[in-house]
C-alpha cells in the first residue's frame, strides 16, 4: 500500500546570525541525505523568513508541519533542544521561541483555520547570534541529532496515516 503524504519541513532562521542558521543547517543535512534515503513523496523542504503569512504558505494543506526555529530562552543554554506540538503545548512560550513568526503564525492560521493537520517544532538554544556565519560548537553538535528526530517525526506521521488507513479499509 503506498502512503500519500503531504509533509512540510520549514527552517526558520538567519544564517549570516551564527547560531540562527541552525534550523537551516538541518534542512541542508536532510537535502544531503535525501540523495541517499529519499525523502517521501509529497515531502516539501523550505527555508522562511519568520513572516506569520509565508509561514502559513509554506504549511498550507499539510498533514504534517515540521518548524526548526532558533530558540532565545533566557537564562540560555546553548545546544538544549525544545520540541513542541500544537496538540499538547502552547508554541511560544515566553522567553524561548519568537513571539514574532511562529507564534504569531498560529495565533493567525488557527483564527482562518489554516493550520497544519498535526504541527511540530524544534527550537534550539543558540550561543552566538552576532553578525557573521557558522554555528557554536554545542549548536553544531545538535543538527545531526535534529535530522534524526524529524525523520523520526515523519516515520510517526507515514505510520499512523498508514494505520488510519487500514482502519477505514476494513469491512
Amino acid at each position: 500500500m503506498t502512503v500519500s503524504t503531504r509533509i512540510a519541513i520549514i527552517a526558520i532562521g538567519d544564517p549570516d546570525r551564527h547560531d540562527d542558521g541552525v534550523p537551516r543547517a538541518v534542512l541542508s543535512r536532510l537535502r544531503e541525505r535525501a540523495a541517499e534515503r529519499p525523502l517521501p513523496p509529497g515531502t516539501r523542504l523550505a527555508e522562511c523568513d519568520p513572516d506569520p503569512a509565508r509561514l502559513i504558505r509554506l504549511w498550507e494543506n499539510a498533514e504534517l508541519a515540521v518548524v526548526l526555529e532558533p530558540a532565545h530562552a533566557r537564562p540560555s543554554h546553548p545546544g538544549r533542544i525544545y520540541r513542541l506540538e500544537l496538540d499538547t503545548a502552547a508554541l511560544w512560550r515566553a522567553g524561548t521561541m519568537r513571539s514574532h513568526g511562529l507564534g504569531e503564525a498560529v495565533d493567525v492560521g488557527r483564527a482562518l483555520g489554516w493550520l497544519p493537520a498535526r504541527l511540530v517544532a524544534y527550537a534550539v538554544d543558540g550561543a552566538d547570534t552576532s553578525l557573521g556565519q557558522g554555528l557554536s560548537e554545542p549548536v553544531a553538535a545538535t543538527v545531526g541529532h535534529l535530522v534524526t528526530c524529524v525523520e523520526a517525526e515523519i516515520t510517526r506521521h507515514r505510520a499512523a496515516v498508514a494505520q488510519d488507513l487500514t482502519h477505514r479499509s476494513r469491512p
